[in-house]
């Protein structure tokens, strides 16, 4: 113990000083999604422009449209009376019901079909110029591998 006491007495290094936290802001939440393709010259011209086409801002907005419609998953369907529901996974934890006429996403999308393994959904985009054009899009059932 003696020797242990002899030996030279070491300095412990200072805490190292961090630099606070600063998140990030995301600023471009209301534009395009990069990961989505773009709507073309030629989409507009196979969907067609009409003067008539808007949506309705003063209809009372349902739930899932205030989430992005690639956040939005297909998972099963039920049939009640005769009416065929899908259910959609919100991204959230959640599970909603949604049949024809039902909106989602945040280009007012209006479901227009379903089938047991798909959802035909009509969005209704701005097209750059003032107006607004509509666009097919599609959520089909996603099915999980348990293998």
């Amino acid at each position: 113990m003696a020797e242990v006491e002899r030996r030279p007495k070491g300095q412990i290094e200072p805490i190292p000083t961090f630099t606070p936290y600063s998140p990030y802001i995301y600023s471009a939440a209301a534009q395009r999604s990069p990961f989505t393709r773009p709507v073309l010259e030629s989409d507009q011209r196979l969907v067609g422009r009409r003067l008539e086409i808007a949506p309705d801002l003063s209809r009372r907005r349902e739930l899932l449209e205030s989430i992005n419609f690639d956040a939005l998953a297909m998972v099963g369907t039920i049939s009640r009376d005769g009416q065929l529901w899908a259910l959609i996974d919100d991204g959230n934890g959640g599970i909603h019901r949604v049949t024809v006429g039902n909106y989602l996403g945040k280009n007012h999308g209006r479901v227009v079909s379903a089938t047991p393994t798909q959802l035909d959904v009509l969005e209704i985009i701005p097209d750059g110029t003032g107006g607004w054009i509509e666009r097919p899009r599609a959520l089909a059932l996603e099915e999980k591998d348990n293998g």
